[in-house]
């Protein structure tokens, strides 16, 4: 028996793209790591879908020479993807390579569709790179690059040349736009003309190389640039930001592109603020006495108040309204706000003493109540809340001027018309509003959830969490006395 040691193959792969014109020669170098030393890999260039090695013959118009296939010159029919293999006992790399060979548009100096981008900054100066040229200032008979901006010659002293890149003193955004670089080279006897397009796009931003140095998520070095943007234009939106850098195996790539997120943002707190705002709309009410029942029922606030409110209504005699409007005072308001609750009330003509002056025990109630609650019934104009008119309005003033009392006015029915009503009724209708009641005396309108109930507690004081055993609900055969009631009227 033989003991076979079989040892794992890892394989990596990068991708490169080239673009070259119909004639002109190219050079793609295959990058090595840079721990792999000579004695211990094998390289070879393939075409993709043909299994027999470039050749290494110099003679040959496409060949490989140590690291780099040579293509003197291309042609269209070499548009295709091409692999450089990179073996070891261990592993193998591949280097993807597309090569684009492309023909200019008759009478055109450059071809935009197949122009290499690159990108300038807001800063004194920038280069321009004429890009795959490399591997050709390496070598002997190549001649110096001219330079042309939309097919003119660039002279000046705002341009100067290093090498094979153009550099910019002075950028600014009109240096945007098509650059073409073009040199000569000779090989074996052969000269051939090469040319690069380039589209140069300007940017508002700078790009800073940062001075440490980093390590990237496989343990190998790795370096950090921060985009900073002097002041952000419209144009710059929906556009991207480029970052370019070359590592071992080549050139890479990544972008940015910047989003209008504000007028989103913007419009998406509209909605939410329209949302809660018709959201507390229906359910302000709600949320109040929840907040009451839930927080403030267990906060004690003393001042000095005896009364959660003095009940005032019109007076009248015979009619049926009026003995529904004493049914409600005297019956239906005890029942719910008392009994239900747990208010304390005083109710005119059912707490005062007789005999006593009832504008006097009016003004002297007031003083010790929390809010002021007004019934009007259908018939108001022709009567008044006290006895007296002139000591009424006085009573009434002192509540809400010198006082500063909350005033919840009550409608038993319809009012259409106010301009009869006293002065300071209207005063109070005007300022607060008024409550109507629509209720007809059944068990779901005598319940202190029922909306009517919910808008004269929202409007009377917070109070303090009784315990359940003292809560009483309105008797049913209360219901049935009130409407046999009401039905004798």
């Amino acid at each position: 028996m033989h003991n076979v040691r079989v040892k794992k193959v890892t394989e990596s792969k990068v991708f490169l793209c080239f673009l070259v014109l119909n004639g002109q020669p190219l050079a793609i170098k295959c990058s090595l790591e840079k721990s792999l030393r000579s004695e211990d890999y094998n390289l070879t260039w393939y075409k993709v879908g043909n299994q027999t090695a470039v050749p290494r013959d110099k003679l040959s118009r496409i060949h490989q020479q140590k690291n780099l296939i040579w293509f003197l010159p291309a042609m269209l029919e070499d548009s295709g993807d091409y692999e450089c293999v990179i073996r070891n006992l261990t592993s193998c790399w591949r280097m993807c390579t597309k090569v684009t060979v492309f023909e200019r548009t008759d009478g055109l100096c450059l071809n935009e569709k197949f122009a290499v981008g690159e990108l300038i900054f807001t800063l004194s100066s920038a280069k321009v790179v004429c890009p795959h040229l490399d591997h050709f200032r390496n070598e002997k008979n190549f001649q110096p690059v001219r330079w042309y901006k939309d097919c003119q010659l660039l002279e000046g002293e705002r341009f100067a040349f290093s090498n094979s890149d153009l550099i910019i003193f002075n950028v600014t955004v009109h240096d945007q736009g098509n650059y073409t670089c073009e040199t000569t080279y000779t090989c074996n006897g052969k000269q051939y003309n090469i040319s690069r397009d380039i589209s140069l796009t300007f940017y508002g931003f700078i790009c800073h190389l940062l001075d440490r140095e980093e390590t990237s998520y496989d343990g190998r070095p790795a370096h950090s640039v921060k985009l900073v943007i002097l002041e952000v234009n419209s144009e710059d939106y929906e556009q991207p930001f480029v970052c370019q850098a070359s590592n071992a195996f080549g050139q890479v790539a990544s972008y940015i592109i910047l989003k209008h997120r504000g007028k989103k943002c913007l419009l998406s707190l509209l909605i939410l603020t329209f949302i809660t705002f018709i959201i507390y709309k229906i359910f302000k009410i709600d949320l109040v006495l929840w907040y009451r029942n839930s927080v403030c029922a267990f906060m004690s606030k003393e001042d000095g108040k005896i009364y959660d409110a003095c009940v005032l209504y019109t007076k009248s005699s015979g009619s049926r309204s009026f003995y529904r409007l004493e049914t409600f005072v005297h019956r239906i308001l005890p029942a719910i706000l008392e009994q239900q609750c747990g208010y304390n009330l005083f109710i005119l003509g059912r707490d005062d003493l007789p005999g006593e002056a009832v504008v006097s025990v009016a003004d002297e109630i007031l003083k010790q109540s929390r809010r002021l609650m007004i019934i009007l019934g259908s018939e108001t104009s022709d009567c008044c809340l006290l006895e007296d008119t002139t000591e009424q309005q006085l009573a009434v003033y002192n509540a809400l001027i010198r006082d500063g009392i909350q005033v919840i006015l009550i409608e038993m029915d319809e009012i259409p018309d106010y301009t009869s009503m006293p002065e300071s009724i209207r005063y109070i209708k005007q300022k607060h509003g008024a409550i109507r009641w629509k209720g007809d005396f059944s068990e779901k309108s005598c319940s202190a959830s029922a909306q009517f109930w919910k808008n004269v507690r929202y409007q009377m004081p917070s109070r303090k969490k009784i315990p359940y055993s003292e809560v009483y609900l309105l008797p049913l055969t209360l219901n049935h006395s009130l409407c046999a009631t009401l039905l004798l009227f």
